[in-house]
């Protein structure tokens, strides 16, 4: 396995929770994808854009079971971020945790 990071504010998590299905947050949309993170890139992906949020839980993902609707592509400082471009699946969360 290896394992991404979706980050998710509480009412997204909620939200998720209850449709079973995600199609993005508001900037996912906006960018045509879901923004995930690697385990290394989170921490940097939460200070940037959820600092100011409670409840941000931390979703992590198998990378491989995400099939080739995954993308590696460059962001923030040259780095590959993984993109989903398909909405994600409640099933496909391996674990939830406080971010």
């Amino acid at each position: 396995m290896t394992p991404i990071i979706k980050l998710l504010r509480a009412d997204e998590w909620a939200q998720f929770q209850k449709a079973r299905v995600f199609a993005g947050s508001p900037d996912d949309l906006r960018d045509g994808y879901i923004h995930i993170s690697t385990p290394e890139q989170a921490p940097g992906t939460l200070a940037k854009w959820f600092a100011d949020d409670a409840g941000v839980v931390a979703l992590t993902l198998d990378a491989d079971a995400l099939g080739p609707d995954l993308k590696w592509e460059p962001s923030r400082g040259g780095q590959l971020f993984p993109h989903l471009y398909r909405p994600l699946r409640l099933d496909e969360v391996v674990d939830v945790k406080p971010a």
